[in-house]
């Protein structure tokens, strides 16, 4: 039985990632800063990429599910010896390189930076390290996109976007990420490759947002309106706390193309993931 070391097991993606290693056969290792239950083949140890006590000095796997940079630094400074490693990025490498948002384009250079040092740990070390950059993620109702979307129609009825919202999306659900997660741990011909994990499906922005409302119960309303009327209600959104995270970068963004090729992931791991069908519960 093979031990794998899991970061961010408690968050979206951690979640169903342990579940099918389990299911796998594997011993876990989990690491959270909130207490949590252990169970059969599966271990909790309280602490983060920063402190954890008690970690293991050697295990088959490592996977990290959380922030790449900061799993990045961790692993160049760890002692814990493993041949393999997984861990997730963000296609935001990609398409915030050029953001009119400075913090975007920090995010991006971040992300770039760390998979550079996690692939040269690895060689180092005689590993093999994966990454994986998922799209807009969907599914736990734990996301900061289509749930926050969700969360304001529940309580409106409606939810507003501007017009010319066409840009193409291919949200990915969280199983789908778990299952390449655990599928590419023994595929060799993934050691020191990034992979994008698009959805299955590619839609148009407000499509998109138009399916998420009608999926809740009840169903809530998509309202088009010119780009000035809009820019109004987000500011009045952001007046009270509401969708921190969607600025004029992001705004601008809706009518752009953010498509991405998942051949390489089919070929190489089988990767095959669903059509955005969301149901009420994916969103809270």
């Amino acid at each position: 039985m093979r031990d794998a070391l899991v970061f961010g097991g408690s968050g979206q993606i951690g979640v169903p990632v342990i579940e099918r290693l389990r299911a796998a056969g594997w011993n876990v290792i989990a690491v959270s800063r909130t207490a949590q239950v252990d169970g059969e083949q599966l271990r909790w140890l309280r602490g983060d990429l920063l402190q954890v006590a008690a970690l293991p000095p050697q295990v088959d796997a490592i996977l990290s599910l959380g922030p790449l940079d900061h799993f990045a630094r961790w692993y160049a400074e760890t002692a814990v010896a493993t041949s393999r490693v997984v861990a997730f990025g963000s296609t935001s490498l990609e398409t915030k390189q050029a953001s009119g948002d400075a913090t975007e384009r920090d995010l991006a250079a971040r992300l770039h930076a760390a998979e550079q040092q996690l692939f040269n740990t690895a060689a180092r070390r005689h590993a093999g390290a994966t990454v994986l950059r998922p799209t807009l993620v969907y599914g736990a109702a734990r996301d900061k996109t289509l749930s926050q979307i969700g969360a304001l129609a529940r309580r409106t009825g409606f939810f507003i976007l501007p017009r010319g919202a066409d840009g193409l999306r291919q949200p990915v659900h969280v199983q789908d990420l778990a299952d390449a997660a655990v599928a590419v741990i023994d595929v060799d011909a993934t050691h020191g490759r990034s992979y994008a994990l698009p959805g299955g499906e590619t839609l148009a922005y407000a499509q998109m947002v138009e399916r998420t409302l009608a999926s809740l119960q009840p169903p809530a309303r998509l309202i088009q309106v010119p780009g000035g009327l809009f820019k109004l209600a987000l500011g009045a959104a952001h007046a009270v706390g509401r969708m921190p995270g969607l600025g004029n970068a992001a705004l601008a963004r809706m009518g752009e193309d953010l498509v991405f090729d998942a051949e390489p992931a089919r070929r190489d791991f089988g990767y095959a993931p669903r059509r955005f069908e969301p149901q009420a519960a994916m969103f809270g």
